[in-house]
C-alpha cells in the first residue's frame, strides 16, 4: 500500500468513528478557552488601568489642594484662621499620600513624594495645634512652610504635565511598573479618553456650567430668598421657556416632569430648535417662575471676541432678564465658551452669595447657558450697616508682605448659612495672588482664597 493509498484509508475511518467531528470539537473547545482566558485577561488589565488612572488624578487634586493651603497658611495672620487652614492642609496631604501608594510605580521620586506629603501632613498637624491654643507661627515656622510650599509648586506642576501628557499614549501602566527606577517626572501614560467617555457623557448637557467659583459651596438657603410671585404650571412655564428662547426658534417643546425634591421646585424642559441640530433644556421654577437652569450646546466656531467683550454683552443680557447691578467675579474659559460668574452688587458692596453663571459664545456673543440658583436662594436688599473697622484698620490685621491691588467692601456667606460683611483686600505675595476678607465688625481674618489665573480664566481655591 503506497502513501496516498495509506492516507485515504485513513481519512475514511476518521469518517466511520467520527474521528474528524471530534477533533474539531477539541479544536474549537481549546480555542474557545484561550479567547476566554485571554478577554478575562484584559478585562483584569483594563480594571486595574481604571483604578491607577483614578488613584493618579485623585493624587493630582489633592497635591493642588495642598499648595493652595500651603500658600494661604503663609499669609494667615490670625490663630483662629491659621488653624482652620493647617486643620484642612494636614487632611488634604493625607489624602494624597494615600492615593500615591495606590500607584503601581517604586521609585525613589516617589519615595520622596510620599516622604514630602507625610512631612506636610505632621507638620502642619502640630502647627494647627499651636494655633488652637493660641500660639502665633514663629518665623522659623513660616520658613519652613514656604520651603515646603516651593517644593509643592513644583510637584504639582509635574503632576499637571503628565496628566496633560497621559492621553499621547508614550507609555502604559504595565511599562511603568517595569520602569519603576526611570525619573519619575518622565513618566507617562497612554490613559484612554475613552476610559472617561461615560462620564463626560454624564455631564455634556452641563458643560461649561460646572465651575463656581468662591463661597459657591454655601450658597444654599431654605427660605430661597430671591423666589419671588405666585405659583404657576406647566403650560405658563412652556410659555416662559418660548419668550426666553424665541417664539420663533422653537418647533417644539416637551416636559421632563417636575422635580418637587430638588433645591428649587421647578418644570424641566425639553426644547427642540428648529433647523438646528442639538436641542436645549430650561427648568423654570414653580413659584414666580423664574428661569433656573437653561443651556444649549452647539458647535463654537473661530474665536471673534474678547472675554471683556464677552462679559459686557453678559452684563446687558442679565439687565434684559431682571438682574441689573451684577458684577463679573471669575471666569472659565474652554473651547470657544467663556463662563462667567457674576455676583450682585448693592451699593458697591459686591455680595458674593447671590451668584449667577452665564455661558458666552466668543464666536458671535450668544447666550448658550444661565444658572441662577445662588441668587434665588439669597437674594434681597441687604441693611448694610457701615463697617465699625475702617479699611485702615482691617489693613493692619494683613499680613505683612501682602501688596494690595485692591480694596472693597464685600458680603460673604458662611458655612452657617449666615453673611459677613468684611473688606476685601486683593494682593499678592511671592507672586502668588489672594484675596483677603477681614471681617469689618470686628477685624478678624475670615477666609483666604488663593486666585489662579490661567491661560483658561481666573479661579479660585
Amino acid at each position: 500500500m503506497n502513501l496516498r493509498e495509506k492516507v485515504t484509508d485513513w481519512k475514511n475511518r476518521l469518517k466511520d468513528r467520527h474521528m474528524l467531528s471530534i477533533i474539531v470539537v477539541l479544536g474549537a473547545i481549546v480555542v474557545g478557552f484561550g479567547v476566554f482566558t485571554y478577554k478575562r485577561e484584559q478585562d483584569i488589565k483594563q480594571l486595574s488601568e481604571n483604578s491607577y488612572n483614578m488613584a493618579f488624578f485623585e493624587l493630582v487634586d489633592y497635591v493642588q489642594n495642598v499648595e493652595a493651603y500651603l500658600a494661604k497658611s503663609l499669609i494667615s495672620t490670625t490663630p483662629e484662621h491659621g488653624a482652620q487652614t493647617l486643620t484642612h492642609l494636614w487632611r488634604e496631604a493625607g489624602l494624597a499620600q494615600s492615593y500615591l501608594s495606590a500607584l503601581p510605580i517604586e521609585s525613589v521620586e516617589l519615595e520622596n513624594t510620599s516622604k514630602f506629603l507625610n512631612q506636610v501632613s505632621d507638620y502642619s498637624y502640630s502647627l494647627s495645634r499651636k494655633n488652637i491654643y493660641n500660639e502665633a507661627l514663629t518665623e522659623e515656622d513660616l520658613n519652613n512652610l514656604a520651603n515646603l510650599h516651593n517644593y509643592s509648586v513644583e510637584l504639582k506642576n509635574t503632576l499637571i504635565q503628565l496628566s496633560s501628557d497621559m492621553n499621547e499614549g508614550r507609555i502604559s501602566w504595565g511599562e511603568l511598573t517595569k520602569k519603576g527606577n526611570v525619573a519619575f517626572a518622565q513618566q507617562v501614560s497612554n490613559i484612554s479618553k475613552d476610559s472617561f467617555s461615560n462620564l463626560e457623557e454624564n455631564f455634556h448637557e452641563y458643560s461649561g456650567l460646572i465651575y463656581d467659583g468662591a463661597f459657591s459651596e454655601h450658597m444654599t438657603n431654605p427660605e430661597r430668598l430671591g423666589l419671588t410671585g405666585e405659583d404657576i404650571d406647566e403650560e405658563r412655564a412652556k410659555q416662559i421657556a418660548k419668550e426666553y428662547f424665541g417664539v420663533d426658534r422653537i418647533e417644539e417643546i416637551t416636559s421632563n416632569g417636575f422635580s418637587e425634591n430638588g433645591n428649587i421646585p421647578s418644570y424641566d424642559l425639553y426644547v427642540k430648535l428648529k433647523n438646528e441640530e442639538n436641542n436645549a433644556t430650561i427648568s423654570i421654577s414653580k413659584k414666580g417662575g423664574h428661569i433656573v437652569f437653561a443651556n444649549y450646546n452647539r458647535d463654537v466656531g473661530a474665536e471673534n471676541l474678547s472675554t471683556e467683550e464677552a462679559d459686557e454683552i453678559g452684563k446687558n443680557f442679565l439687565s434684559q432678564k431682571g438682574f441689573p447691578n451684577m458684577k463679573e467675579t471669575y471666569y472659565l474659559k474652554q473651547q470657544g465658551i467663556v463662563t462667567i460668574n457674576y455676583a450682585y452688587n448693592q451699593n458697591d458692596v459686591t455680595v458674593y452669595s447671590d451668584l449667577i453663571k452665564l455661558k458666552v459664545a466668543l464666536d458671535n456673543g450668544e447666550v448658550l447657558g444661565i444658572e441662577t440658583t445662588g441668587y434665588l436662594n439669597s437674594h434681597k436688599e441687604r441693611d448694610i450697616q457701615g463697617a465699625k473697622i475702617t479699611k485702615e484698620e482691617a489693613k493692619k490685621t494683613l499680613n505683612k508682605n501682602l501688596e494690595i491691588k485692591s480694596e472693597s467692601l464685600a458680603i460673604i456667606p458662611t458655612e452657617f448659612k449666615t453673611e459677613l460683611l468684611c473688606w476685601e483686600f486683593k494682593g499678592t505675595v511671592n507672586e502668588s495672588d489672594f484675596l483677603v476678607y477681614i471681617n469689618a465688625k470686628n477685624g478678624r481674618e475670615e477666609d483666604i482664597l488663593l486666585i489662579q489665573n490661567t491661560p483658561e480664566g481666573t479661579l479660585t481655591m
